[in-house]
């Protein structure tokens, strides 16, 4: 494995994902955002954030896939979510749970959660983007 994911003594336990990703592959892959469109270029969840979380991790997926990576590889994740507030982290987790399973993989990188006011289209409630490395 060429990433190793660990909270380190002495932070916070968080358990969406890891506060520390170790790498050591040689190949970096920089995953552009994903945004809730399906292989067709449509807006899946028009208005469920649940739905987009899930369909932008499956894309993830599918570009990791092609640059012969997977989630296991995936050092870092960033997520640009509209209008953000804390009450809406079970919705975000329904999500990302509902594309784990489908996957069938527990994404759990650093990840930084950034609110936003608005994305490259006003249907789009979410947009993430991933480094994964590789040997």
């Amino acid at each position: 494995m060429t990433v190793n994911l660990v909270n380190p003594e002495g932070l916070v336990k968080v358990g969406l994902y890891r506060q520390v990703s170790v790498a050591t592959g040689s190949k970096l892959v920089f995953v552009a955002g994903q945004v809730a469109y399906d292989r067709d270029g449509n807006t899946v969840g028009k208005g469920d954030l649940a739905a987009q979380v899930e369909q932008c991790y499956l894309n993830l997926g599918t570009a990791l896939a092609e640059a012969g990576a997977s989630f296991d590889d995936v050092a870092k994740l960033t997520v640009h979510l509209v209008d953000w507030t804390p009450d809406k982290m079970a919705v975000f987790m329904e999500g990302l749970g509902r594309a784990a399973a489908k996957l069938g993989v527990t994404p759990a990188p650093p990840l930084t959660g950034v609110g936003v006011a608005a994305l490259a289209e006003p249907d789009i409630l979410v947009e993430i983007e991933a480094t994964a490395v590789i040997d």
